[in-house]
């Protein structure tokens, strides 16, 4: 086992790492820029390393200064959170270089998942169902020709994408001949790469994924499903395991999910996602080859330690557990605190937290890098923390996490919070009725 590993991430990812390799008997040592100075990880990690000011590219995704950051501290291994560079490949290949242990896939394994051009090619070879689409297009004359045979709406998605950038609805022919040049610009800006492929626009849909753990060894296991359908902006705000999807659906797409991850031999922990339109037929969208988000309901559901997982199956120690030792009990919700205006679109809020007191109680999870006169910079995304709620029963669950919200308060900025507690009183969410346009179509409608 490891006896030092580096977190190059920030925020509450950074922290969750933490307390699992401390519980492990592991060092850590966490890189920051300096806008995160005072931040949680920082002060709670055994040793800290500044790797540069507040811009990304010149902190978190400066791959020479992290690596730097290893070799001077002697850590054994990098552990990349979500985000950032959890799905570079390069960066995989330049610490397997430097004998640094990358607790995530190989390579290899992100290659052939990390694009959406090559998981639809990998799903379709697994005899996974996808959404009807095209591959890489190069040319706005191939795109329009795509179109012309998919059948408008389409969407235009960044091959690289991830976290709801780098999409756009396209509504007529003319719409795509101006627009492709201009998603291609936003594809390289914020992944550096302008590659983009075309997927049917389904305009109701939800939204439901796998939970995958491989060893590398030919082995791999799911820990349940999650529905993350009520989103905004195509980003998840609320996630709960397991789905309301009937038994027999649930099952299949928990096969097709571990059939595809296996076609690769995949390593470590990833995410299957799954979209299923009204008639209740199921589409492979995307591989996140990184822990997600929202891990933590699956962690609540299965008792299970993830990020544990994930450092065991890097350390050589492999999986130790079969499918047959995964027992998922109960219903577990979570909510992403965002320091954002629902009632001004989600405008971000950032700024100077003067007071916060999360909930607790039976059941209750927070997973945050937040305190009591914390700033939160305007850099990164707008997340304060989760909240997460285990029950016996899903009707349960929801009335634990309504408790839980009304009792977390954060002075300061605006928050989320207000507009999950509307949505724990909706007639529609409580039935399960639940889609991606959800807050769009289901909050104005309040009959049920």
């Amino acid at each position: 086992m490891f006896k030092k590993i580096l977190i190059a991430n920030r925020g509450e990812i950074a922290l969750r790492v933490i307390r699992t390799a401390r519980e492990m008997g592991i060092k850590t040592v966490v890189v920051y820029s300096t806008a995160d100075e005072k931040s949680l990880p920082v002060l709670l990690a055994d040793e800290s390393v500044c790797v540069g000011p507040p811009a990304s590219n010149q902190s978190y995704l400066n791959i020479p200064n992290i690596l730097s950051a290893a070799m001077v501290t002697g850590a054994e291994a990098i552990h990349p959170g979500y985000g950032f560079m959890a799905e570079n490949p390069e960066f995989a290949r330049m610490c397997r270089e430097h004998g640094i242990v990358f607790i995530g896939p190989t390579p290899e394994n992100m290659d052939e998942l990390g694009s959406k051009a090559g998981g639809r090619a990998v799903a379709a070879a697994a005899n996974v169902p996808v959404v009807p689409g095209t591959g890489v297009l190069d040319t706005v004359e191939d795109a329009l020709a795509a179109a012309k045979q998919i059948g408008y709406p389409v969407l235009l998605k960044a091959s690289a994408g991830g976290g709801g950038r780098g999409q756009k609805v396209v509504h007529t022919q003319e719409e795509l001949a101006k627009g492709f040049a201009q998603a291609q610009e936003e594809a390289k800006l914020y992944f550096s790469d302008p590659a983009l492929i075309m997927e049917k626009f389904l305009t109701e849909f939800r939204h439901v994924e796998v939970q995958v753990m491989g060893d590398g060894q030919g082995k791999v296991i799911h820990i349940g499903e999650r529905d993350c359908s009520i989103q905004r902006r195509n980003q998840k705000l609320i996630e709960e395991a397991p789905s309301t999807l009937p038994e027999s659906l649930r099952q299949e797409i928990l096969a097709a999910g571990v059939r595809l991850a296996s076609s690769i031999n995949y390593t470590g922990a990833g995410t299957l996602e799954f979209i299923l339109d009204r008639d209740g037929n199921y589409y492979f969208m995307e591989m996140n080859t990184r822990i997600q988000v929202e891990h933590c309901v699956s962690e609540m559901i299965s008792n299970l330690d993830l990020v544990r997982m994930q450092i065991e199956i890097a350390a050589g120690e492999g999986l130790k557990i079969s499918q047959e030792d995964v027992v998922l009990t109960g219903h577990a919700i979570e909510c992403r605190i965002n320091a954002e205006d629902p009632d001004k679109d989600f405008r971000p809020s950032a700024g100077k937290i003067d007071e916060v007191h999360f909930a607790g109680g039976p059941g209750v999870r927070v997973d945050t890098h937040t305190y009591s006169g914390y700033s939160i910079p305007p850099n990164y995304d707008s997340l304060v923390g989760k909240l997460i709620v285990w029950h016996e029963d899903r009707d349960k669950a929801i009335h634990r996490m309504k408790r839980a919200l009304e009792e977390t308060v954060i002075q300061g900025p605006k928050t989320t919070i207000p507009l999950y507690i509307k949505i724990m009183d909706n007639p529609f969410y409580k039935r399960g009725a639940v889609m991606t346009n959800f807050l769009k179509t289901r909050m104005e409608n309040k009959e049920g």
